[in-house]
């Protein structure tokens, strides 16, 4: 199963601003993402589950969390940890799963996805959640388009025959 995460990031890296986008909508971009990851399980923290209850992305969520509560969601499944939600994914027979966020779930799947699909929004913006650095020799640039205030960039983990942990 492929691991993909997927971000909106400012040339600040910056992802989120108390809970909210720091930049105004971007319509093509929020199309884009919606299109990708609407077939597919997402992985994603608790708070992040939490803010789109109204609209929840994708077929299944895999919502990562300390807390064991249950979910009122009949797609939603509680993982306690990374092994747990790639676990649950596999159980769904997904090709594929996308990690969706926020700041910590990144940082927390990075070591382990094998893709990202980057949406470079355009300027630095304040915020207070950052999408975690990689190291561009184990990452390569795959694909990119130009779209108006935002570069969407795909990036594949290189072959280098080390370990995951980039």
């Amino acid at each position: 199963m492929e691991l993909v995460s997927v971000a909106a990031l400012a040339d600040n890296r910056v992802i989120g601003d108390d809970g909210e986008l720091p930049w105004p909508s971007i319509p093509a971009d929020k199309q884009q993402y919606r299109e990708r990851i609407a077939a597919d399980p997402v992985v994603l923290g608790r708070r992040t589950f939490d803010s789109m209850r109204e609209d929840l992305p994708g077929s299944h969520q895999i919502v990562l969390s300390r807390s064991h509560d249950a979910f009122d969601v009949d797609s939603a499944h509680h993982a306690g940890g990374v092994e747990e939600a790639i676990e649950i994914a596999e159980s769904l027979d997904a090709e594929r799963a996308y990690v969706i966020g926020g700041g910590g779930i990144y940082r927390l799947f990075q070591p382990h996805v094998d893709r990202m699909v980057l949406s470079r929004v355009h300027g630095s913006y304040e915020g207070d959640t950052y999408y975690p650095e990689w190291d561009e020799q184990v990452w390569e640039l795959a694909d990119e388009t130009a779209y108006d205030r935002f570069t969407l960039q795909e990036r594949v983990r290189a072959d280098t025959g080390e370990d995951r942990d980039q």
